[in-house]
């Protein structure tokens, strides 16, 4: 078993991670990063091929290094994220270890906790950052049928490319980006319908000549709290430069209301009648993936965290990093999650250093062992 009294996990070397690396290392602690993956770059290499970023490079960086290239104003493309976070990872000088998948945190007698993963290895740590991210647990809804359904499903998640699809009938679920992105992409392979419960909300991506991410910047919307994001964002939009609207307007798109069921090769549509449909992708988000977390209690029985802007509300010593609309509306990406980072290290060393001056008087007194 490793064991340091003044180390802390973090638990994932994505983009939440990393910056989690570099902020604690500038609050003078000792962070090990414990990544499942193959390489300290999160989940982008996942992700369908044709994604870019939703932001400008010039908006999309983290804390002490910029996105190179000539244009500012381009959307990095998913394999340049991923370029982008090993010379990240490369410029921390902090231990991470890849292949490494955290199984199991206990708490420990006294204090801190214990960190079991999937090598059998035990780690000791005075604290815990959890930034595991979500893209390895996708959210599927439960719909009647579904068990009796011979076609394919599958979420956004497992999606890479259009050709697989050539011909066939597909169904996107999803009113966000990602499901009109990959519904429009589809759409000149595979007769594709795009099915939501509510009609598609649309954001221009430029205002007055300027990319939204822009305004965003210089109203502060970026930094509003998640209270007030609650009251202004109640359904998910679309970024769009005016060319997923006219694909559905001109009917290049179709676009349904979210069918009711399930039948043995196909769906039942509101009016009530049936399509046959080869493959429906869902696009219907994530939820926070922290099922190593549940020997400590700390997670609500959707497996949310309790936590107050990323701190853990039930155990001290114990913060979160990345998780949507976690203190604002840009807390788990790119360019917000800089931010949140010092917010929950700087609360996680107050934690750390107060557990400590405890100890201490307890030793003192001859309460506790040293």
């Amino acid at each position: 078993m490793t064991t340091s009294s003044g180390l802390v996990v973090i638990v994932g070397g994505g983009q939440s991670g990393l910056v989690a690396a570099r902020a604690a290392l500038s609050a003078g602690l000792r962070p090990v990063v414990l990544e499942a993956g193959a390489a300290p770059v999160g989940s982008w290499p996942d992700y369908y091929d044709s994604l870019t970023l939703f932001s400008p490079a010039r908006y999309s960086s983290l804390p002490g290094m910029a996105f190179d290239g000539a244009d500012p104003d381009r959307n990095p493309a998913r394999d340049e994220v991923v370029a982008y976070l090993r010379r990240y990872s490369g410029s921390i000088d902090a231990e991470i270890r890849t292949g490494t998948r955290v199984t199991a945190v206990h708490p420990r007698p006294g204090g801190g906790y214990l960190v079991q993963t999937d090598s059998g290895d035990e780690i000791a740590a005075a604290g815990i950052v959890a930034a595991s991210g979500s893209f390895s647990n996708p959210h599927l809804p439960v719909l009647p049928g579904r068990d009796t359904y011979a076609g394919e499903v599958r979420h956004v998640a497992h999606y890479r490319r259009p050709e697989p699809y050539a011909g066939k009938r597909v169904l996107v679920v999803g009113a966000g980006n990602s499901a009109i992105q990959v519904a429009y992409e589809l759409a000149p392979h595979a007769r594709v319908t795009l099915t939501t419960r509510a009609p598609i909300q649309f954001i221009p991506q430029r205002i007055r000549g300027r990319d939204l991410h822009h305004w965003l910047h210089v109203a502060g919307a970026d930094l509003l709290p998640r209270a007030v994001l609650t009251r202004l964002v109640r359904h998910a939009a679309v970024l769009d430069t005016g060319v997923y609207r006219d694909a559905i307007a001109s009917g290049l798109l179709a676009r349904r209301e979210m069918f009711t069921a399930f039948t043995a090769d196909g769906v039942i549509w509101p009016d009530g009648t049936d399509q046959a449909v080869d493959t429906v992708i869902f696009a219907t988000g994530y939820r926070p993936n922290l099922g190593y977390l549940a020997a400590l209690g700390t997670l609500e029985r959707d497996g949310l965290p309790r936590h107050a802007g990323g701190v853990s509300t039930s155990h001290p010593g114990l913060v979160y990093l990345g998780l949507e609309f976690q203190r604002s509306f840009s807390s788990n990406t790119l360019r917000g999650v800089g931010r949140d980072a010092i917010h929950v290290v700087t609360a996680l060393t107050r934690a750390l250093h107060g557990g400590l001056r405890r100890r201490t008087r307890l030793t003192q007194r001859g309460s506790v062992r040293p």
